[in-house]
């Protein structure tokens, strides 16, 4: 009987591990410097949807299903588990956090269900703590996560415990008030304390974004696109004159922003 595919890969990982046939690259790998392979790859999946070219997007996905085959190896090597596990672990997660679906419960709102999948959630993390520890709620969210993903985790992790401004309008008023404590730090001269303000100015902003229901990794994800389609533009216009960025006065290159913002501005509505 062939293999399947997903059985074939995990034999091509059980080779590729093989102390004595196997590659010598594979075979020196663990947990720990597998990290920012997998990180890489699960950003690259993201890319490649960003481009909206899923041919490669196909392919990204594989080598990402790749790390998830990897470190499954490794772990059913060291008797942890296996690949199985992994697959049996997630599809119990996604019974049990959509119980409208397998259980028939009914949710009237997008409310509802919200609370109930962090309930769900919360319970699973319950249940890998000992007995008699009380676990934060915002125990769970990865310390690796970027810093703007995992600081909207924990807002919305503290927010659905209460925890949050129950209006917009306050929230405009925290980051002009923020805003303005970086600008005393700046004048104070201490660059330390500098740091810490505009720390805060970043996490308000970060719940404003939340509040106004926009994703703030997105949101600066296409800002920084925006701002390199613009800076290409200048850089364009600069060539064309045969000197160099550095070359220009401020004022010339300013000129160029507001162009390069009415030129693509034409091309792209939100350019």
């Amino acid at each position: 009987m062939s293999l399947t595919k997903t059985q074939e890969l995990l034999a091509l990982m059980v080779r590729l591990r093989d102390p004595e046939r196997g590659c010598a690259w594979d075979v020196k790998q663990d947990f720990h410097s597998l990290i920012p392979y997998t990180i890489e790859e699960a950003y690259e999946v993201a890319d490649a949807i960003e481009r909206n070219d899923f041919d490669d997007l196909r392919g990204e996905l594989g080598d990402l299903l790749l790390q998830v085959v990897f470190h499954s190896q490794i772990a059913d090597e060291r008797g942890l588990f296996d690949f199985e596990q992994v697959a049996a672990a997630i599809s119990e997660k996604l019974v049990s956090r959509h119980p409208h679906v397998f259980a028939e419960v009914k949710f009237d709102t997008d409310e509802q269900r919200q609370q109930a999948w962090d309930e769900a959630k919360a319970q699973e993390r319950r249940l890998k703590q000992p007995a008699q520890h009380t676990e934060s709620v915002l125990a769970g969210v990865a310390q690796s996560l970027p810093a703007l993903v995992q600081c909207e985790k924990i807002q919305n992790r503290a927010a659905s415990h209460g925890f949050d401004w129950p209006e917009t309008e306050p929230v405009f008023d925290k980051v002009r008030e923020e805003l303005q404590e970086v600008h005393e730090a700046w004048q104070s001269g201490d660059q330390a304390h500098v740091q810490e303000e505009i720390g805060d100015l970043l996490l308000v902003v970060v719940n404003l974004a939340r509040h106004l229901k926009v994703n703030p990794e997105i949101a600066l994800r296409e800002a920084t696109k925006k701002f390199t389609r613009r800076f290409n533009y200048i850089e364009k216009q600069v060539e064309a004159s045969g000197r160099e960025l550095r070359e220009c006065e401020l004022a010339e290159l300013d000129g160029l922003w507001d162009e390069a913002k009415r030129h693509l501005k034409q091309l792209q509505p939100h350019g």
